[in-house]
């Protein structure tokens, strides 16, 4: 608005308008040259996160940079100490150039994922690795006591473990559907709570804090540069899950997209916790497999190792419907599947006759190359929450 009015005046001045509207070009290219950078420096810094151990020249050439852009960066990343120096590489003649990787220490995030029964937490640093992690039991209330309660278990975690300048924020995983622009949780069937507002809970954390829901929390755990267009599913005592398109989550116009295990699966089936009848997650989610939580997955597993056939038969028809729902999901979406949650970090060793079953199922396709494994076979909801933070972060710089 200020502008128009500036304007309106200036056209009564040729001389000043004319002033004015170089102005604005300037400010623009200014502008538009900032983003440039922005953009250049945060692929740098990403490639560099992804092999780990680099040099300026093989960034120049992956990234199909000038070797001026790329000294101006580094010089600059290596100044702030966001990259460093580890090392140099065998000599083929010349100098030897010097090997370059990421400051792991310069920066750190912390995660959360909170349930009906517990909360678990982890400490990462810039190189995505946990290095500290806790599992407390705690029973979720709505009440004040309980976000008091989880800000101290924090504070605990913490206590001399990091510069407190280092730590940019803690991202918070809850189950259930999440409007962050005004920090409520909109639904929770794990959690029994509708409307719920988070800002006590970040009031009483006093740092910086980031909301999102479990599932696309795990997505965001994935490397998006390896998946960047890819279904999670999240497969652990309920069913959730999260897709990104060109690395970015889709969330849909209600916040509600990847709610997979609510898609019905076998008409007029189980009842399922939302109430309805024969949803995914009354047959693919974790519980099935644990009897809600009467015996543990671990346990479970080492049932079907022994080849217990009462438990085999529940695993044959719990990959069977895994299977359908996997085909569904490939004909609709066309992405890859990450298989993720606490079934996922199990599924590794069973990849041969899941994939089997899927492709009896898919008559369009004759490998199942689309199905991964998780990252994270735990805390993945956690790591993924800490790592908005780095994302966040690494823009800004």
């Amino acid at each position: 608005m200020e502008i128009y009015y500036k304007t309106l005046l200036y056209k009564k001045n040729k001389k000043a308008y004319n002033s004015f509207i170089i102005y604005l070009i300037k400010e623009g290219k200014k502008t538009e040259n900032k983003d440039k950078k922005n953009i250049t420096r945060k692929k740098i810094i990403n490639y560099v996160l992804n092999n780990h151990v680099t040099s300026k020249a093989g960034i120049a050439k992956e990234l199909n940079l000038s070797m001026p852009t790329v000294l101006a960066n580094v010089n600059d990343l290596l100044e702030k100490r966001v990259l460093e120096e580890t090392g140099e590489y065998a000599s083929t003649g010349g100098r030897k150039a010097k090997s370059i990787g990421i400051n792991k220490s310069y920066c750190h995030a912390m995660g959360i994922l909170i349930t009906a029964n517990h909360i678990e937490m982890v400490l990462v640093n810039l190189g995505d690795e946990i290095i500290k992690k806790d599992r407390i039991r705690l029973k979720f209330t709505a009440e004040l006591s309980y976000c008091t309660e989880v800000a101290q278990k924090v504070k605990t975690f913490l206590e001399g473990e990091l510069a407190k300048d280092t730590l940019l924020g803690i991202g918070v995983a809850i189950p259930g559907i999440i409007d962050q622009k005004e920090r409520i949780v909109l639904k929770s069937h794990a959690l029994g709570i509708e409307n719920y507002s988070l800002r006590f809970l970040e009031q009483a954390l006093e740092i910086p804090v980031y909301f999102e829901n479990d599932a696309n929390a795990a997505m965001l755990a994935e490397k998006k540069q390896k998946y960047p267009n890819a279904i999670y599913l999240s497969l652990n005592h309920t069913l959730g899950g999260a897709f990104c398109i060109d690395g970015k989550l889709f969330r849909g116009q209600n916040q509600k997209a990847g709610e997979f295990g609510h898609m019905i699966l076998v008409p007029g089936g189980r009842k399922c916790y939302c109430g309805k009848s024969g949803c995914a997650d009354a047959y693919c989610a974790a519980s099935v497999l644990t009897q809600d939580n009467r015996q543990s997955l671990d346990a479970f597993m080492e049932k079907i190792e022994s080849g217990d056939e009462k438990n085999l038969q529940i695993w044959n028809e719990y990959l069977d419907h895994l299977a359908v729902l996997i085909s569904n999901l490939r004909m609709a979406y066309d992405m890859d599947i990450i298989l993720g949650g606490d079934v996922g970090g199990v599924l590794s060793d069973y990849m041969i006759p899941l994939g089997e079953k899927v492709m009896a199922y898919n008559g369009f396709e004759h490998d199942v190359s689309y199905l991964k494994n998780c990252s994270y076979k735990k805390e993945a909801s956690a790591v993924g929450a800490a790592k908005y933070f780095f994302t966040k972060h690494m823009v800004e710089l």
